[in-house]
């Protein structure tokens, strides 16, 4: 009897099943809360540390215009010795936008220097950089067509550039032709009034070769 109730006796300091279960989930999840906190940790470190790295490179890019009209010599010459030049050294950094010299009309149209086909060359221009916003595409292809002036917008002439330059054709003319053309007439007559609006700010002539240089000049001593 002693020995059994000496039996029933320790029965009662034995922990129950459901408590030894309950130490034993215990003992195993405090080490896995532990590394998920270390790994929470080192998550938000990380985070920090990219959105801190981001920020240290962002760059201002310095604005820079230039405004041509497609049939002339005087685009040409402006491209080979002022636009291309800056670009090639500094396409990285500046924000570069090329808009085009013409006079809006009172019909929402715009008249163009050299007529409708000046106007058709610089929508097709418009639309290479609309469908092509990387300037060593784009300018590529707006100079292959400004070495013969003349002949723009000749079918030949711009499939030609566009073979040269990976510039997918039928999207130039869809552009250029979207909702019976209004697209693309509304697209340089944008570009006209943004060049009547940096003219009239900044003084400058109707001087094309006048008009590239200065907006060159005035905005390349920017440049870091």
């Amino acid at each position: 009897m002693d020995g059994k109730h000496r039996l029933v006796q320790g029965r009662p300091n034995q922990p129950p099943s459901s408590m030894s279960s309950f130490v034993r989930i215990r003992r195993f999840l405090f080490p896995v809360l532990a590394v998920l906190l270390v790994f929470r940790g080192l998550y938000h470190i990380s985070g920090r540390y990219t959105a801190y790295g981001k920020q240290i490179v962002t760059k201002r890019l310095v604005p820079l215009e230039a405004h041509i009209i497609s049939k002339c010599p005087d685009t040409r010459d402006a491209m080979r010795e002022l636009i291309l030049p800056v670009m090639q050294r500094a396409y990285d950094k500046v924000d570069f936008k090329l808009n085009y010299i013409g006079s809006p009309t009172d019909d929402d149209g715009v008249e163009c220097k050299h007529g409708p086909s000046e106007c058709m060359g610089n929508i097709i221009e418009l639309c290479a950089r609309e469908l092509y916003p990387d300037p060593k595409i784009n300018l590529g292809f707006i100079m292959c067509l400004t070495r013969d002036y003349e002949n723009i917008p000749g079918r030949a002439l711009v499939e030609d550039c566009a073979l040269e330059h990976a510039i997918d054709i039928k999207a130039i003319n869809d552009c250029a032709t979207k909702d019976d053309g209004a697209h693309g007439i509304e697209l340089l007559r944008n570009s006209v009034v943004e060049t009547a609006e940096v003219r009239k700010a900044h003084n400058i002539g109707c001087s094309l070769a006048t008009l590239c240089h200065a907006m060159i000049k005035a905005f390349s001593k920017d440049m870091p």
